[in-house]
């Protein structure tokens, strides 16, 4: 089951999603650039979750800033 989780940094918190897995191994799943349809919600990036999933293996993926909650370049924090 998928956590929501926050990732801080210098100026902006960043949304992502963990999906915790019980065999060693891991990834960080990044989307395509907003312009070409990416976001964490993207089709690929859920086919890519879903798989590590399946093999038990831990997957973090997140919005890059601009995206979702996060603020943009313009934003002032």
């Amino acid at each position: 089951m998928e956590e929501e989780v926050s990732i801080p940094g210098p100026g902006i918190t960043l949304e992502g999603r963990l999906s915790p897995g019980t065999a060693p191994g891991g990834a960080v799943i990044t989307h395509p650039h907003p312009l070409y349809g990416g976001s964490m919600d993207n089709h690929v990036v859920l086919t890519a979750v879903r798989a590590l999933a399946a093999r038990g293996m831990t997957a973090l993926r997140f919005n890059f800033r601009g995206w979702g909650t996060a603020p943009g370049p313009m934003a002032t924090v």
